[in-house]
């Protein structure tokens, strides 16, 4: 096989014949190839005048030596496809019981493996099935009633299932494939496998959750829901088991090994876990704001006359900034069409996330805006001190808000101006459960604002439009990602033995697809060891 790449196409290229497409380019011997099957597809914006589309190509040929000879002038190489090979149970493991913690993207996929490979595992998550929890959450964004253990921190499918299902990711492991065609079995796009920028959508994700779960049960696999990891049993330095808070009681389970996914909000469970003896570590992260823009600013700052193209769809960034006082900020988790979300999982606490549907055809851009934090920040090194560092923010805008979850904001152009908000633009907030005119000043730290602040400017000369008078800081955005990272050695396991700390809350993950193959990874140490 065949790896074609660095293909640019007019953005009104029909890419659903790739035999055409490729017959069309100049000098290329088209009569070689048996069959073509297009592999990525980008855009390129970096002209404005010039925009179009990057596409690669998978090739059979009849005479490759003849192909490439007469391909000087393309981008050929050959091309080996990656080939899974399930790891399987030994069958002196048969009898052994194996626990995961949590069914967000890493939990999910390590149970799945597990499954896969004949091992008894059971799946257990704090919250409710993606059917019940989307009813949960909906009655929180209406009501303001939050249930702590089913919101959009907690519950099957994990953080991410509402968010925009974002599937890009920068690890270059060849089990991203692995996951992708999964989620693609699994009731997603198939449109995920070839696009540069790949996503979901929270209106389409649930139905692919909820059919991965019935994949694990399918092969064996137990689910349990409402039932909460309480602590682990250990002897002699190894998991034995685990006390679990099920809807009937608390219980106490033996296990052979436990995978913990508990994701990056799981404080309560991180706090037990500190208190056994579960090796962790302080762990840098970043926190700030939302930013909302229209979506037709950011589509016209991206593409220029392009806007609005049918192939290019809404338009995203991501942007970075050095400022003065040698901090990072940047923008994350853009959602294109999408809304702010109140994303709160303990009470009286106010925290914001972003998320899109699939059409990502909403009015509104939003993107957090974020600013690094650290140690410096926090005022101790306790591993846990940026979690208390959280809270206080969260306090701080549940109080700036007026309270019922309702989130402070504040216009771009009365920040840089050292003003509060008294009243809104252009730009309408799509924070369900109500804002609040404010400043960040009200509940982040100096620190945090001014390099806030400092970076908007500069995050404007290299996307027009970014610091509108008018677009809308929604807060607080603190949970990008861990503020704790739980110590495992290169064999992804702890120094207590039969404990692996997988995914995103652990702090080795940051996103779904590298959740997921953190989850495949650590399912693999699992029965390597056992």
């Amino acid at each position: 096989m065949i790896r074609l790449t660095d293909i640019k196409l007019p953005l009104n290229t029909d890419l659903t014949d790739a035999m055409a497409v490729l017959a069309a380019l100049p000098s290329f011997p088209i009569h070689l190839v048996r069959e073509a099957t297009l592999s990525g597809r980008s855009v390129d914006a970096r002209k404005k005048d010039q925009i179009c589309l990057t596409c690669s190509f998978l090739l059979q040929v009849t005479d490759p030596e003849k192909f490439f000879k007469k391909c000087k002038q393309y981008h050929v190489q050959p091309y080996t496809p990656f080939v899974y090979h399930l790891p399987r149970l030994r069958a002196q493991d048969a009898a052994k019981r194996f626990l995961v913690v949590g069914a967000g993207p890493a939990g999910l996929f390590a149970a799945l493996t597990l499954a896969k490979a004949g091992a008894d595992v059971t799946l257990i998550e704090r919250g409710r099935p993606v059917e019940q929890r989307m009813e949960d959450v909906q009655r929180f964004f209406q009501s303001g009633v939050l249930c702590t253990e089913s919101n959009i921190q907690f519950g099957e499918g994990g953080a991410g299932t509402f968010s925009d299902g974002k599937l890009t990711t920068g690890i270059k492991s060849p089990l991203v494939g692995v996951v992708l065609d999964a989620l693609v079995q699994s009731g997603a796009p198939a449109e995920i496998k070839v696009l540069a920028k790949p996503h979901i959508g929270t209106d389409l994700l649930p139905n692919i959750v909820k059919n991965i779960r019935n994949n694990i049960l399918s092969l064996g696999g137990k689910v349990r829901f409402g039932t909460k990891l309480q602590r682990l049993l250990i002897k002699d330095g190894a998991v034995r088991g685990a006390v679990l808070k099920t809807p009937q009681g608390i219980t106490e389970e033996p296990f052979d090994a436990c995978i913990l996914a508990i994701g990056h909000s799981a404080r309560d469970t991180l706090e037990e876990l500190f208190a056994c003896g579960v090796p962790m570590m302080q762990k840098p992260f970043a926190a700030g704001v939302r930013i909302e823009h229209p979506q037709a600013l950011i589509d016209r700052g991206r593409y220029g006359r392009f806007a609005g193209h049918p192939a290019l769809g809404a338009a995203d960034y991501k942007l970075v900034a050095h400022t003065p006082d040698h901090r990072s900020a940047y923008t994350f988790c853009m959602c294109p069409g999408g809304e702010v979300v109140a994303a709160a999982s303990e009470e009286n606490m106010v925290v914001t996330n972003g998320m899109s549907r699939y059409a990502r055809d909403g009015q509104n851009a939003n993107a957090a805006l974020l600013v690094g934090v650290g140690a410096e920040d926090f005022g101790s090194d306790h591993p846990l001190a940026g979690m208390a560092w959280q809270r206080k923010i969260e306090r701080a805008a549940f109080v700036a808000g007026g309270g019922e979850y309702r989130a402070p904001v504040q216009r771009v152009e009365d920040l840089l101006c050292h003003r509060a908000t008294t009243r809104l633009g252009e730009v309408r907030p799509t924070y369900s459960r109500g804002v609040t005119p404010s400043s960040l000043d009200a509940y982040l730290p100096d620190a945090v604002t001014d390099a806030i602040r400092a970076a908007i400017a500069d995050l404007d000369r290299k996307l027009p439009g970014f610091a509108h008078p008018d677009a809308l800081l929604t807060g607080a955005e603190t949970r990008s990602s861990s503020p704790v990272r739980i110590l495992r050695d290169d064999g992804l396991e702890s120094s207590l033995r039969g404990l692996f700390p997988c995914g995103e809350g652990a702090g080795y993950a940051g996103g779904i697809i590298s959740a997921a193959v953190d989850g495949i990874r650590c399912a693999h140490a699992v029965l390597e060891v056992s």
